[in-house]
C-alpha cells in the first residue's frame, strides 16, 4: 500500500525538491556577491529548510533530536552513519548553527542546481577518490579553514550507502587528517535511521508514510587517544542506535 501511494505523491515530492533547487541557485549567487559569506550561508540553510519539508509530501516524518550541549565557536566533527541521500539536508538544517560543512565527491561540485555552487563556495572540501595526494591536499586545507573560522565537519566513514540500513564499517583516515590539523575538534556521532526505507524503491517510488529519525549522540574529546580507536568509539555508538542486534 505505501508503494501503491507513492506512485501518486512521489511526482509531487520530487518536484518540489526539484523546485527548490532551481530557485535557490540565483538566490545563492545573488546573497554570496552582496552579502558574502553570512548571506550566503543564510540561503542555504533556507533552501534546507525546505528540502527537507518535501518528504512531508509523501507522508514521511522526519524527528531530529540533539539533547547534547555541543559548543558554538569550536571545530565539531560530526561522524554519520549513511543511508540515503536525503540524510543530508535535516543534517544541514537543524546543525546549522555549527556551520558545518560536508567532505564531497569533486564530481558533485558540477551539473546540479544549488547543491553544486554550495560544494563550490560554502567552505566544504571536495575530493577526488581516483586522486589519493589530491584528497589529502584538499582535507588539510579544508581543516585550516575549519580552525581559522571554529567551522564544524560532516563526514560519512562508511564510504558507501547502506541500502539496508545495517552500519558498514567505518575507516578513520579523512578524521584522522582533519584531527591532525585540528587537533581541537569534538567529535560528534550523529546516528541516522531508517532514512535509507524512503528509497528502498529508488528514487522512484518514493517510499511513504515512513518514520525516519537523526539522533545526535554524545560527544567524544579527542585528547591524546589514537584516531582508529575513537572512530570505532563513535561507530559503536552509532551501530547500538541503528543496529542494536549487531551493536
Amino acid at each position: 500500500m505505501k508503494k501503491f501511494f507513492g506512485y501518486i505523491l512521489s511526482p509531487f515530492a520530487i518536484l518540489a525538491f526539484f523546485l527548490f533547487l532551481v530557485i535557490f541557485h540565483p538566490v545563492q549567487w545573488l546573497c554570496l556577491k552582496l552579502g558574502g559569506y553570512s548571506a550566503h550561508k543564510r540561503s542555504v540553510d533556507l533552501l534546507n529548510f525546505f528540502l527537507v519539508h518535501t518528504a512531508y509530501i509523501v507522508g514521511n516524518r522526519i524527528t531530529f533530536i540533539n539533547k547534547q550541549n555541543l559548543p558554538v565557536g569550536r571545530p565539531i566533527i560530526f561522524i554519520a552513519n549513511h543511508q540515503s541521500l536525503f540524510d543530508i539536508p535535516p543534517m544541514i538544517y537543524y546543525l546549522r548553527k555549527y556551520h558545518a560543512k560536508f567532505i564531497s565527491k569533486v564530481e558533485l561540485t558540477k551539473g546540479i542546481p544549488s547543491i553544486s555552487f554550495n560544494l563550490r563556495h560554502g567552505g566544504g572540501a571536495n575530493i577526488d577518490r581516483k586522486d589519493p595526494r589530491q584528497s589529502i591536499t584538499e582535507l588539510v586545507k579544508f581543516a585550516t579553514r575549519m580552525k581559522e573560522n571554529n567551522w564544524g565537519a560532516m563526514i560519512f566513514p562508511e564510504g558507501t550507502r547502506s541500502q539496508d540500513g545495517k552500519v558498514k564499517k567505518f575507516q578513520s583516515a579523512g578524521v584522522a587528517t582533519l584531527l591532525k590539523k585540528c587537533p581541537d575538534a569534538l567529535l560528534v556521532p550523529v546516528a541516522i535511521t531508517d532514512s535509507w526505507k524512503m528509497i528502498r524503491y529508488g528514487l522512484y517510488p518514493l517510499n511513504t508514510f515512513t518514520p525516519m529519525k537523526w539522533e545526535v549522540l554524545e560527544p567524544i574529546e579527542p585528547g591524546t587517544t589514537p584516531v582508529d580507536e575513537l572512530v570505532q568509539q563513535v561507530e559503536d555508538r552509532i551501530r547500538a542506535k541503528v543496529d542494536p542486534q549487531h551493536a
